[in-house]
């Protein structure tokens, strides 16, 4: 699609710079770090992502959208056979993706090979906007590989793809944010979207609660098979970021990338 890849890009600025502003006006917890040395890092890793998902592009034909264009004229996918109205099938496309990266998720965690990847993310030593970028190269290469496989599976429509890029980029920013809700309005919101405070309990140190919440637009899933917690607003402000047994480190580009690897 013309004109996709930048859209996304100042879709994503726009709403970074919003969320971070509105953190720093309202931020849920003061944070422990340099936000200079963190961000760094957290901003390196993105850009090594954005070159990986670019080198990808040459080894695989099509990442997520073009696979969409191309399912479409090859006609694979199941919404290129069944005939629904184009509305009713991005709807169901988008539910389906969340829930398959909900799924996705949750195995993540489940997974020792797949945990040791994600732990770059928990590491995070501080909870705000730049963790939602910190994801290491090889979870998202593997990440693509499987969302191009569902999109050759579903065959849905190439805006509907795009849609739920834009979706799943600014739910993570917005509940990453470390932002102080009116306790009404999240309480209501998180019937239907994971916000940060639901989503800072799922980054706890504590086993019992980030293997929950593993919701990253809709919070329905977790609601559904019982992944689903919550805590005291107290108790919300209390919670420790991150991984037991890590310090300073994670706001080292080398020692992030090469976490995976550790023995821990």
């Amino acid at each position: 699609m013309e004109h996709e890849a930048t859209i996304r890009l100042v879709l994503f600025l726009g709403l970074f710079v919003v969320f971070a502003t509105l953190e720093r006006i309202s931020p849920k917890k003061k944070t422990d770090y340099s936000v200079s040395s963190r961000w760094l890092t957290n901003f390196s890793i993105t850009i090594l992502n954005t070159f990986l998902l670019r080198a990808l592009a040459i080894v695989l034909p099509f990442l997520a959208v073009g696979a969409a264009i191309d399912a479409n004229a090859i006609g694979w996918g199941l919404f290129n056979i069944l005939d629904w109205p184009i509305f009713l099938e991005a709807t169901i496309c988008i539910l389906l993706f969340d829930f398959i990266i909900w799924l996705q998720h949750l195995l993540t965690h489940k997974i020792p090979f797949l945990w040791r990847l994600h732990r770059v993310h928990h590491a995070d030593v501080d909870f705000d906007v730049s963790t939602a970028i910190r994801f290491h190269p090889i979870e998202i290469a593997l990440s693509m590989i499987l969302k191009i496989g569902i999109v050759y599976l579903l065959g849905p429509a190439a805006w509907a793809v795009v849609v739920f890029e834009i979706l799943l980029n600014g739910s993570a920013i917005f509940n990453h944010a470390n932002l102080a809700m009116p306790v009404r309005i999240e309480k209501w919101l998180r019937y239907l979207i994971v916000t940060p405070d639901m989503h800072r309990i799922h980054h706890s140190v504590k086993r019992e609660q980030h293997d929950s919440n593993y919701g990253f637009a809709l919070s329905i899933w977790d609601r559904i098979f019982g992944t689903y917690s919550t805590l005291k607003q107290r108790d919300i402000e209390e919670i420790i970021v991150g991984l037991e047994w890590q310090d300073h480190r994670p706001t080292k580009l080398g020692w992030s990338l090469w976490l995976p690897f550790m023995r821990k």
